[in-house]
């Protein structure tokens, strides 16, 4: 048996214990650097297979490296496990830690064999805090060769476009005041953030196709006849590049300006996340990632204009910046189904592909 079919048929007999994993992670959501059981779950099955499994790496609780094998060539494989704020696993990082698991489970049977060196990295906090940036920094890819992981999504995607990032936490400082005996005494935080998001709504118009702005409020006051002291808001903007990602986080910043200009509001900028390079994919390794899946059955459509449209942000773009790599995109649903939905999360707790 050669190599390719001995790694498949590892996996395929360890199918429904990865289907059980990954559903038991999809039960029990939980947040970037809170992920204790995932983490927990996701090493004793690298244990289990064979791996020499280290927890709470690069001062990170949640994030684990587990190695297996002595080639000269080492790749790494990426597993996420956290979710988004109340709505668990729409984004389906359960499917990715128990893909990782299924990689390792083929890949022991093989890799002295072919000469690798195999190393799984728990990666926490994808979704908002930047794992992988910490990770990449404090040494977690050191001597890698190639780094690879797969995403669910709506349709099967080698290349999928994904752009950098930036998020930030505004705060607005004002004064209470009696919003109707007294409203003149006043300053008004919330005024302040409605200046900025009225600002922001006119910018869109002088921002290039590639660049997006979205954020939430997250307090606005806290009862309607006081005048709002203090208000907040979490924003991220993208662009396709870094260089790029500057110019436009700088027209937002003196939107949020105007706000303060505006009301005599105090703003307040804090750093939420570190920023997202944009991904830049090895074509070669991401040719063979395509041939070998469609091999499986798989399919990749032809996305026309809709491929360079849709887009994402993702921390192993600062990964894939210093190290060869793939990012490509598996689909769990079809197109109709975005990611980041609640139909989205329902699919990401099914045994297989329904629709």
């Amino acid at each position: 048996m050669d190599a390719k079919s001995a790694a498949r048929q590892a996996i395929e007999g360890a199918r429904s214990a990865l289907v059980d994993l990954s559903h038991r992670i999809h039960a029990r959501p939980e947040m970037g650097f809170e992920e204790e059981h995932a983490a927990q779950w996701l090493c004793e099955a690298l244990a289990d297979g064979g791996y020499a499994v280290e927890r709470g790496i690069c001062d990170l609780p949640t994030a684990f490296r587990a190695t297996r094998g002595s080639g000269p060539l080492t790749i790494a494989i990426c597993a996420e496990y956290d979710c988004l704020p109340g709505i668990g696993h729409a984004c389906g990082h359960n499917v990715i830690g128990s893909a990782a698991i299924g990689a390792a489970i083929g890949l022991a049977k093989i890799a002295d064999d072919v000469g690798l060196s195999v190393r799984i990295v728990g990666t926490p906090a994808e979704e908002s805090g930047g794992g992988k940036v910490l990770l990449l920094e404090r040494g977690a890819f050191d001597g890698v060769h190639a780094a690879m992981m797969v995403h669910p999504a709506p349709l099967d995607i080698a290349e999928p476009n994904m752009i950098a990032w930036s998020q930030f936490d505004i705060h607005y400082h004002g004064k209470e005041a009696h919003a109707s005996a007294f409203p003149e005494l006043g300053v008004n935080a919330l005024d302040a953030l409605t200046v900025a998001q009225t600002a922001i709504g006119l910018l869109r118009q002088h921002i290039r196709p590639g660049d997006r702005v979205h954020g939430i409020i997250t307090h606005g006051g806290d009862a309607p006849n006081v005048v709002p002291a203090h208000t907040s808001a979490r924003y991220m903007v993208r662009a396709e590049t870094t260089a790029e990602l500057g110019d436009i986080q700088g027209k937002v910043m003196r939107c949020f300006e105007a706000g303060a200009l505006a009301t005599g509001a105090r703003l307040e900028v804090a750093t939420a996340s570190p920023s997202y390079a944009e991904v830049k994919h090895d074509s070669e390794l991401a040719a063979l990632y395509r041939k070998n899946a469609e091999e499986l059955g798989r399919f990749f459509p032809d996305l026309g204009g809709l491929g360079k449209r849709s887009t994402g942000s993702t921390d192993m773009g600062n990964v894939m910046q210093a190290i060869p790599g793939i990012h490509p995109y598996i689909a769990i649903s079809d197109q109709t189904i975005p990611g980041h939905s609640t139909a989205f999360r329902d699919h990401a707790k099914t045994p297989e592909k329904t629709s």
